[in-house]
């Protein structure tokens, strides 16, 4: 579900960041306001942005090969790595150019109702999109914080998608506000500085996503209630004494690679063992369907 449900949101984000964009770099034509260029580019890049997202799922999907044995799961990673550095920041630092030269050189703004109308029409689009994105992550949320959430999900597209929805539509508040100040006022510094605001903004998702997708790319093993599942087989199993070194690595949003050293009872044929391995083997993938490899390592009991 929250694979299907992460695509989706994405194409919903493609849909609304394209023809926002398009709206607001003409509304900047008409108006040459810093904050509705800001913006633009702004949306220009969350375009940019859904477009890698649907290539590293594209790239992911591959099958594996002899120099990736686990497939290519961590592309998706990587691709949302791109999102958060290359994109976030490049727009992020745009926008606080624009403002800084709309601050030190203002002039006042041109058909200022133009870009009025664009920004409200932008907040209630980018507020679509947000609301299918939150739609999507409270399925798989499970009551989690959104803080929480963002930091666990294993699926980069979801957080990316919420991040930069939320900061859409706080961006363009800040749009708002600073045209609205510039042409009652007539001073474009006003302008200029929703421009900044925009940037600081930015930058900030910048920096929360770069450090959550790193994580992902290191290697983040499965969430506690998911490893808790793998505990309890490994406990109940009739044929197994114990285990140890329980370690699980998601290789990918929905891969995981389960490995454990597990002791295995007494007055048991090396047949009957290797059905008890199997059979652990199969509860682990039936309770955890993402997992795509499994390594139970039989070993001799303490002492012997």
């Amino acid at each position: 579900m929250s694979d299907s449900g992460s695509k989706r949101a994405t194409l919903a984000a493609l849909a609304a960041n394209l023809g926002i964009a398009v709206t607001k770099v003409v509304a900047f034509l008409f108006t040459g306001s810093s904050a509705m260029l800001a913006e633009g580019i702004h949306s220009v890049a969350d375009t940019a942005n859904q477009l890698l997202l649907m290539l590293g799922r594209k790239r992911a999907g591959r099958e594996p090969s002899q120099a990736h044995p686990f497939g290519y799961g961590r592309e998706r990673y990587f691709y949302g790595f791109l999102v958060s550095v290359v994109l976030f920041f490049g727009g992020g630092l745009f926008a606080l150019f624009e403002g800084y030269q709309k601050i030190a050189h203002p002039h006042p703004l041109e058909s200022w109702p133009w870009a009025i109308g664009v920004l409200v029409a932008a907040i209630v689009m980018e507020g679509l999109s947000l609301r299918t994105a939150v739609r999507t992550s409270n399925r798989v949320r499970e009551g989690r914080s959104w803080a929480r959430f963002i930091r666990e999900t294993k699926a980069p597209e979801l957080p990316v998608v919420l991040l930069e929805d939320t900061a859409a539509v706080a961006g363009l508040t800040f749009a708002v506000v600073g045209v609205g100040l510039s042409a009652i006022t007539g001073n474009g510094a006003f302008d200029g500085g929703g421009s900044v605001a925009i940037g600081l903004l930015l930058i900030t998702v910048a920096v929360i996503l770069a450090r959550e997708t790193k994580s992902m790319i290191i290697g983040e093993a499965a969430s506690p209630a998911v490893q808790g599942k793998i505990r309890d087989i490994l406990a109940n199993e009739a044929s197994i004494r114990g285990y140890a070194h329980l370690r699980t690595l998601h290789l990918g949003p929905e891969d995981l690679l389960v490995a454990a050293h597990v002791t295995m009872r007494t007055a048991q044929s090396s047949g009957e063992a290797a059905r008890a391995l199997e059979e652990a083997e199969r509860q682990i993938r039936e309770r955890v369907p993402i997992t795509s490899a499994v390594y139970l390592q039989p070993v001799p009991p303490t002492g012997e």
